[in-house]
């Protein structure tokens, strides 16, 4: 009878489990948002946001340990991209997550909407599962329709297409996802524009006195600039900036049955206004071979992928002595450079790391964008930073700027987009920075003195100079 009672107890706590995991793994109270295969194309490929997708199992152990993080990146990007799970242990789901390429829990996807609606670029997220690793990641990937507006363009901007105009006036020269989650929201409403506080003639011309201003100005005749006085947060801007339009809905709202384009007119075709991108173009949902690969996808929407299709990669220079990687990148007014810490001899990951950055120098280079100096630097070569910085890995990717002093360093997987998903973070000015340590300047100059003041011998050979000079030109 115990054995009996043992075996009704076991069966009934066993029934118990599929009950539980049916109704999935984030409660309905969770910042995470719940999709499904039939919502899926609606609430994410349809949307106007960039979103992150968990392709998970309630039973997975690995997906319950993430969990907290990706709760609490929900909760940091809320207003600013999506946060989606989907549960691929239903059965009504099981198809679709196949078809997603889904192989093992959890599987993470950043989804960014594309150049037509409804057909989003989607790559594989690689990175860190951290809450901020994943915040950086899809920071990175949100679109930017902000204009950067400067003295001799303001007339232009403010003259271009009828409508109300948004401008904010900051002292940072990036653009901030918040500011481009703004002008998503109000793409074809209201033109957004962002301009430096070193434009001393727009700034004069508005009367700005302190940084962040947001101003708003109507789009009618005669009607005065209006200036925002609250925080700077997403919900309080909406809501000034709402007196002059409303945002674009997202999802799009769905679409009446006999409203079906059966009658479309050579002149009549939907040009009207760009907000109503979210309600265009029924387009076919993307098909497996619509997941672009991610290096050849990974620029943002305001920016053309380079016209070669098998661009000749430029690999990073490789540092050969001390002094050069002081010369490029530790001086006391160096900005920003990206340091790849290696071992002296060839790895696999040493390998992966160089080459995703080879990849991302080559598409700056080759699209004529500003890029930061990317160093391999051997371990024989400079143990100073290494030892200074704790960088206790093999490969270590390093950010360092000794001019504002602070370094940061690269967390997760050493592949192309993983990585130029952390340097775009960089480039935008986000993300937590640390205070550079004492010594590595100081440890440098100490070393370029005692370079000058040694004595030179018959035996000190000239070369080490000569190929300094021939790898600064």
């Amino acid at each position: 009878m115990h054995q009996h009672a043992v075996t009704t107890a076991l069966t009934v706590l066993l029934a118990t489990v599929p009950t539980a995991w049916a109704a999935g793994m984030y409660s309905k109270n969770s910042r995470v948002l719940q999709v499904d295969a039939k919502s899926f194309d609606r609430l994410i490929n349809r949307s106007n946001y960039t979103s992150i997708v968990e392709f998970y199992a309630p039973w997975c152990g690995h997906c319950q340990s993430l969990k907290p993080a990706y709760e609490k990146a929900a909760s940091q990007l809320d207003g600013l991209a999506k946060v989606a799970a989907i549960d691929c242990d239903d059965d009504a789901n099981k198809q679709f997550c196949g078809s997603m390429g889904v192989k093992g829990f959890p599987t993470l996807k950043l989804v960014r909407p594309g150049k037509k609606a409804g057909r989003p670029v989607i790559e594989d997220y690689n990175g860190g599962r951290t809450a901020g690793a994943i915040v950086e990641a899809v920071a990175a990937k949100i679109n930017n329709h902000v204009t950067r507006v400067t003295d001799k363009d303001l007339d232009g901007f403010l003259a271009s297409a009828d409508g109300p105009k948004a401008i904010l006036f900051t002292d940072k020269g990036t653009t901030s996802a918040l500011l481009r989650s703004i002008a998503i929201d109000y793409l074809g409403v209201i033109g957004i524009a962002q301009i430096r506080d070193k434009e001393s003639a727009a700034v004069a011309q508005f009367g700005i006195k302190k940084f962040p201003t947001l101003v708003l100005v109507p789009g009618g005749e005669g009607q005065e600039p209006v200036v925002y006085e609250g925080e700077m947060k997403k919900a309080d801007m909406v809501k000034f900036l709402s007196q002059a339009g409303e945002p674009n809905p997202d999802p799009a709202p769905a679409k009446a049955k006999g409203a079906k384009k059966k009658k479309p007119k050579k002149d009549e075709k939907p040009k009207t206004e760009k907000s109503d991108k979210a309600k265009e173009a029924e387009d076919k949902p993307p098909k497996a071979e619509d997941k672009e690969e991610p290096v050849k996808e990974a620029e943002t929407s305001d920016e053309a992928p380079p016209a070669a299709s098998t661009p000749q990669v430029i690999v990073i220079p490789t540092a050969s002595s001390k002094q050069e990687v002081a010369e490029k990148c530790l001086q006391p007014k160096s900005h920003t450079c990206i340091l790849a810490l290696v071992p002296d001899s060839e790895t696999p990951e040493s390998k992966k790391a160089i080459d995703s950055l080879s990849q991302l120098n080559t598409k700056y280079l080759q699209g004529q964008r500003k890029v930061f100096p990317f160093i391999a630097v051997p371990d024989s070569v400079d143990s100073v930073v290494r030892a200074k910085l704790e960088a206790a890995n093999p490969v270590e990717l390093i950010a360092i700027n000794v001019r504002r002093n602070w370094w940061r360093k690269y967390e997760g997987d050493f592949g192309a987009v993983s990585v130029e998903a952390w340097v775009d973070v960089i480039r935008m000015g986000e993300g937590a920075k640390m205070k550079l340590p004492k010594g590595i300047v100081e440890d440098v100059e100490e070393a370029e003195e005692q370079a000058k003041e040694q004595p030179k011998t018959e035996e000190e050979p000239k070369v080490e100079e000569a190929t300094e000079e021939h790898d600064e030109l």
